[in-house]
């Protein structure tokens, strides 16, 4: 154990002190808030834009109706024919042209309204010009039928369906997506801590191996106790890393926001759809969020998310480092890398497609078992229940799996690092197991 402590502290003041580590540290931060930043100020500024629509209304029903927006302004053509008005409009620095033609009756001139533009108009804009005209001609279809429009709109009832637990927990479509929305965050977090520093791992046994310092140390330390002690060193550098990005992330992007006046929390279309969907004001749904919060198991989720994330890295750590330990340079890792990463992409796939659909199914509950997959299956079934028994039986089997793992890639390992000039195939991978 005093060996093993020391090869700990060895690996993680090796990897501090390294120049690219201190560099990519500090670097890094500054890359995503600068990014994140660039995207804010560039939505800002697709926002503020406002676009101009000339319209020649030939049959004379809309013409009252195009007010116009902060994002839309619209310019009426009078006593010009199609041909002349597209040649101005293409003339004039505007967006483009909204041709509605006189017809006999609405339903055809539902399907021959023209938008003219200089290339593929926006989405956004045709939905929403698209969808004034919709509720135009179809007031108009019911003043046709003798029916008033405003009162069948009075008339209408929208049913909201409550949602509770047989235990009386109220629940919402948004605590449904909060849950899937922390799963996924957890699950693409752990995917993309075990792809930088397991790498991080098997480069650092790669270069020990070229460099033929492992000789040196393998005379006085065990194999086991010096891949445990690379393992955990590195994943130490590791958190201190993440939690010096954390910190700084907040301090910049608090800074850019105070001194440069880009609004890196500002809302996305998402979000808006999410709050126009919501019964009531703003505030009524942030309230919602808030309550979905307080009824998710926080508890549970924060306990269960440090275990099977340290289980998780540890156990693909341990593969990596066994990958590391097979080969002369990381040109020949190739081969190895794919049975580790298929796993881990399975199970995002699965966590993505299977759990939000069905979180109790037997698909899903089933991968969360399996110690390959379960760190980011589990994770995402967490937040929508699961007892408590089946989170320890899971963690329990992915620690077993991992305490496999390290003696398997101990026996890699001890052969491996004094491997030079060829390349292992499995079948003497599966010979080395055995010495």
């Amino acid at each position: 154990m005093n060996h093993l402590s020391l090869i700990i502290v060895r690996e993680y003041l090796t990897k501090v002190r390294n120049k690219s580590f201190i560099v990519m540290t500090f670097l890094s931060p500054i890359i995503f808030v600068g990014i994140f930043a660039l995207v804010g100020y560039l939505s800002s500024v697709n926002n503020d834009t406002v676009r101009t629509i000339n319209v020649l209304d030939e049959s004379g029903l809309f013409l009252e109706d195009f007010s116009g927006s902060s994002h839309i302004k619209y310019k009426l053509l009078f006593d010009t024919d199609l041909d002349a008005a597209k040649e101005l409009t293409e003339k004039e620095d505007v967006y483009g042209l909204l041709y509605i033609p006189k017809t006999e009756d609405l339903d055809a001139l539902s399907k021959r309204i023209t938008f003219y533009s200089p290339d593929t108009p926006s989405m956004s804009t045709m939905s929403g010009v698209g969808d004034m005209l919709e509720a135009k001609i179809n007031a108009l279809k019911l003043k046709e039928a003798g029916m008033d429009s405003e009162t069948i709109k009075k008339l209408r009832v929208r049913v909201d369906i409550n949602q509770q637990t047989f235990k009386g927990q109220e629940t919402s479509k948004i605590g449904a997506g909060l849950k899937l929305a922390f799963g996924g965050a957890a699950g693409y977090l752990l995917f993309m801590f075990i792809i930088i520093y397991g790498n991080m791992i098997m480069r650092s046994v790669i270069e020990e191996k070229t460099s033929r310092v492992i000789e040196v140390i393998i005379s006085s330390v065990k194999p086991r106790v010096l891949l445990l002690g690379k393992i955990l060193g590195t994943t130490l550098a590791g958190i201190t890393q993440f939690l010096i990005w954390v910190v700084l992330i907040l301090i910049l992007m608090t800074v850019v926001s105070s001194f440069f006046g880009v609004d890196t929390s500002s809302m996305t279309a998402t979000q808006q759809a999410l709050e126009a969907s919501a019964d009531g004001s703003a505030q009524d749904f942030y309230a919602t969020i808030m309550m979905e919060v307080m009824n998710m198991p926080l508890l549970n989720l924060t306990i269960m998310f440090i275990l099977f994330f340290i289980g998780g890295y540890l156990l693909y750590a341990s593969l990596y480092a066994a990958v590391g330990a097979a080969v002369d340079s990381e040109t020949d890792t190739q081969q190895f890398m794919m049975p580790i990463l298929m796993p881990l992409i399975l199970a995002v796939y699965v966590g993505m497609f299977t759990v939000i659909e069905n979180p109790h199914g037997s698909v899903s509950q089933i991968f969360s078992y399996i110690p390959l997959t379960s760190p980011v299956v589990m994770l995402m079934r967490i937040p929508f229940g699961v007892p408590i028994w089946q989170q320890i039986v899971s963690v329990a089997m992915l620690f077993a799996t991992f305490a496999l793992i390290v003696w398997v890639a101990a026996k890699i390992y001890r052969v491996g690092i004094l491997m030079y000039g060829k390349k292992p195939t499995y079948k003497e991978l599966l010979k080395w197991l055995k010495y």
